[in-house]
This record gives structure tokens, C-alpha cells and sequence, in this order.
């Protein structure tokens, strides 16, 4: 992995800072920017291998530049920082075409398997069919309260928000939260956006 050149989009100075240096430590060659917007006139400096935005910044949003990118044809890979109250706006990215999100506050660890699994999935794309096929395959044994819990989360709603549009109580919300994670082998909400995403949920 040494060598990959990732760019890092945040508005905040400290957050920029502490990510070049995670990156720095694990091999990667860095570039910080603090807008979208100085990103995109800087984009012809060289090769990207990946670019780490978050989702809620001045001007052009996480959101935006992941639209810009995919309207504009440049194949890069880009993880999404986001706050709590943004998971539906990460859901809408990745649905726009962002390979990730990841919840502030986040272990390095986890940044850097979102960085690698995205960095890993570049060369060869499987068609999407058998994405498809594969995502389905992994939903299928989810009951019909599940995938009602699903659509929930898919449509970025807090548990209490599903819980009463459901009729049900928070924690219930909560369990069927934890079987859809067991059923699917997923790790992540991220992951669990992916996969439903990709069955076309």
C-alpha cells in the first residue's frame, strides 16, 4: 500500500492535521485540503487513489463533490466522514456513488480498512449483477419487521423516529437493529448501507 496518494478534504485544521498523520505513519503519501472547492483546482496534480471528504463543510458539501466527481467521470474512491445527524445524507452519497462512510468519533482502525477495502476494490469491478445477486443473497433471510427497520435506517431515521413510525418500542428498534447486523455479517452500519443499497433496497 506504500506510495497511494490519499486526499483528505475537512474543514477542520485539527481533524486535517490528525489524519495526514495516521496516513503518514501507515504508508500513504498525504495532501490535505480544507474546501471541496480547493480540492477540485488542485485535482490535476497528479494521481488519486482516494479521497477522504467530510460530509458538512463551507461552500460545497461531501455530497456535492462526490456528485461533481461521478458527473465529471473521475474514478477515485471516496469515504465520507460524517457527524451523527448525517447519516441520511451519507446514505444519499453512497447511493450517488461514495464507496463509505464512517461515524466522528472513529478508531484509526477504522479508517484505514474503509481506505484499504476501497483501495483493494478498484482493479477489479465485478458487474453489477452479481453485486446485486451477492447483496440480495444476504438479505434474504431478514423478516419482513427487518426490512421495515432497514428502510428506516436507509432513510437516515434515528431508532426512536423508526420505532414510533413502526408502532414499536426504541428497544425493539434496537434488536431488530442487532439481527439485521447478524443475519447480513456485517461489521458496520456503513456496510449494512452497502449491501442494502446494492439489493436496490
Amino acid at each position: 500500500m506504500t506510495g497511494r496518494r490519499i486526499l483528505v478534504i475537512d474543514d477542520d485544521a485539527a481533524m486535517r492535521d490528525s489524519l495526514a498523520f495516521l496516513l503518514d505513519i501507515s504508508g500513504f503519501w498525504v495532501a490535505t485540503y480544507e474546501t471541496a472547492t480547493e480540492f477540485l483546482n488542485d485535482i490535476a496534480s497528479g494521481p488519486i487513489d482516494c479521497v477522504i471528504s467530510d460530509i458538512r463543510m463551507p461552500g460545497m458539501s461531501g455530497l456535492e463533490l462526490v456528485r461533481k466527481l461521478k458527473a465529471d467521470r473521475l474514478d477515485c474512491p471516496v469515504v465520507l466522514i460524517t457527524g451523527h445527524g448525517d447519516v441520511s445524507l451519507a446514505v444519499e452519497a453512497m447511493k450517488a456513488g461514495a464507496v463509505d462512510f464512517i461515524e466522528k468519533p472513529f478508531e484509526d482502525e477504522v479508517l484505514l480498512r474503509a481506505i484499504n477495502a476501497a483501495l483493494e476494490a478498484r482493479p477489479t469491478k465485478p458487474d453489477d449483477d452479481a453485486v446485486k445477486l451477492q447483496a440480495e443473497g444476504r438479505l434474504a433471510d431478514l423478516s419482513s419487521r427487518e426490512r421495515d427497520v432497514l428502510q428506516g435506517l436507509l432513510a437516515g431515521k434515528i431508532n426512536k423516529v423508526i420505532a414510533h413510525d413502526l408502532g414499536i418500542s426504541t428497544r425493539t428498534v434496537e434488536v431488530y437493529r442487532a439481527n439485521l447486523m447478524a443475519k447480513t455479517n456485517v461489521r458496520s452500519m456503513s456496510e449494512l448501507m452497502r449491501i442494502a443499497i446494492a439489493a436496490g433496497f
